[in-house]
This record gives C-alpha cells, sequence and structure tokens, in this order.
C-alpha cells in the first residue's frame, strides 16, 4: 500500500477528501502524516480527527527559505513517502527540494493552468468574464504552478455568479478530482517520465492530460 504525506497551509478540506478516500478504500494507499507550515492551520485539526498524525514545519521558525526546506526535506527523506500531495500548500518550493521529489510531488492549483498561476484565481476568473473555470492536478517543477498537468476540473462560470458560490463549486470538484487521481497514481497508472506523463490504463484521447466535466 502507497504510503502519502500532504502538506498543507489552511482548512486542510482536500486533505480530508483524501484521508476518508483511503479509509474507505477508494485510494489504495494510506495518508501517514499531514504536515503545515502553518502552526494554526485547521486541517491539522481535521487530520487529528482522523487519526492520521500530524507534524507542524512553521517557516517563520527559521532564518531562511533554504533552511525551512533541509528541515522539511530531511523529514520527507525519513518519511519514504511514495507520493506528496501539495493541497493548499502556499510555500514555494526550491529547486532543491523539488529535484528530490519531483517524480512523487504532485499539487492542487485552483485554475484552468497555464491559465492564473499564483493567487486570486478566482476573482480573475470573474474579472475576465471567463466561461469556465476550475481546477489543475500537476506534477510540481521549479516553475509556479507550471509542472507536468496530470488533470483539470472544469465547470461552467453561471452568469453573475458571485465569488463565494464560485468557491464552493471549485471545493466541490477538488474533492472529486483530487482523490480519483491519487488513487491512479497509488494504483501506477500515472507517472512522470523525464518531463512528461504517463498514462496506463487511462484513455486521455486527443488530449495529453486527463479533463473532467462537471456540472455541479
Amino acid at each position: 500500500m502507497k504510503k502519502i504525506a500532504i502538506l498543507i497551509s489552511g482548512s486542510g478540506s482536500n486533505a480530508q477528501a483524501i484521508i476518508k478516500a483511503c479509509n474507505s478504500n477508494i485510494i489504495a494507499g494510506k495518508v501517514i502524516i499531514v504536515i503545515s507550515n502553518n502552526p494554526n492551520a485547521y486541517g491539522l485539526i481535521r487530520a487529528a480527527k482522523l487519526g492520521i498524525e500530524t507534524k507542524i514545519i512553521n517557516h517563520n521558525n527559521f532564518n531562511s527559505r533554504s533552511e525551512y526546506e533541509d528541515v522539511l526535506e530531511n523529514f520527507l527523506i525519513s518519511l519514504k513517502p511514495d507520493l506528496i500531495v501539495l493541497a493548499g500548500f502556499m510555500r514555494v518550493l526550491g529547486d532543491k527540494i523539488i529535484n528530490k521529489f519531483s517524480n512523487k510531488m504532485i499539487n492542487l492549483h485552483p485554475s484552468l493552468l497555464p491559465l492564473y498561476p499564483g493567487l486570486n484565481t478566482h476573482s480573475k476568473a470573474i474579472a475576465n468574464n471567463d466561461s469556465k473555470h476550475g481546477i489543475s492536478i500537476h506534477f510540481v517543477s521549479s516553475n509556479l504552478d507550471a509542472g507536468p498537468l496530470i488533470a483539470q476540473g472544469v465547470i461552467q462560470i453561471n452568469n453573475n455568479e458571485k465569488i463565494e458560490k464560485l468557491i464552493e463549486r471549485i471545493h466541490k470538484i477538488e474533492h472529486l478530482l483530487l482523490p480519483e487521481i491519487v488513487n491512479e497514481l497509488c494504483a501506477n497508472n500515472i507517472s512522470l517520465v523525464g518531463d512528461n506523463v504517463k498514462f496506463n490504463n487511462i484513455d486521455v484521447k486527443q488530449n495529453k492530460f486527463i479533463i473532467r466535466n462537471y456540472e455541479i
């Protein structure tokens, strides 16, 4: 059974979705730890309630980003995880730690990349009158939100939709698609070969990654 480590900074609802999917045997893996750079992250409480070990590595306690990342990297090495999921982890990681785990580290980003890397993706989609919005799951690279794409979940933006409602709908598709992709990774149906994502037993048709359209 594959060992999964999850990195969070906030509410941890996606970490919770993954943990529950593992506990229900929807994912052929086990979450071994939830790590946060934020000691006040509510996701730590969510994880603890579900019996998952938690770890705080507060970036504010270090003199530099590299010092923080060295500690995080060494801790991850000690765990020997098969998969590392950045689920609402609000830190940009440097080349050293990314290169160490590049073939087993994925990120969830709330936009249809390459649109809107970085922050405030929902307000940007509304401000630009986009007809569609969604999420992207990708392997982590040294460029911000630009690693090889694994999957995207897509929804239509409704007329005059308020940002709060859009965010609520985006969270719903995150909780559906992320556990699905984590399971495929645990089943060795998705892997990173060089800079390319390889799919086994998954039909991506003409696309180079998985696309799921949701009516939510």
